[in-house]
């Protein structure tokens, strides 16, 4: 089991464990598309994020943000940078 990130640090989303909360920061990618599309579905700027459920494989990763949830694949979540907040 991976370390999980306490309260008030910063990393990847991808770094969260079940359960946490995080408040994104900033979006990386150089995939003009998939960064218009992670916009559309509400991933910007101090939106949070709690990790809801994770694969048996660990990918994908369910996450819940603005009253739905969604699945991202790990390597798309490794691009975006956020502060834990819970």
């Amino acid at each position: 089991m991976k370390n999980s990130l306490e309260k008030g640090q910063t990393g990847h989303l991808s770094d969260l464990v079940l359960g946490q909360k995080a408040k994104v920061l900033a979006l990386h990618n150089d995939n003009k598309a998939l960064r218009r599309r992670l916009l559309d579905m509400g991933i910007t700027k101090n939106v949070v994020i709690t990790i809801k459920k994770i694969a048996p494989l660990g990918d994908p990763i369910d996450i819940e943000l603005r009253g739905y949830e969604l699945c991202l694949r790990l390597s798309d979540m490794q691009n975006i940078d956020v502060e834990v907040v819970d």
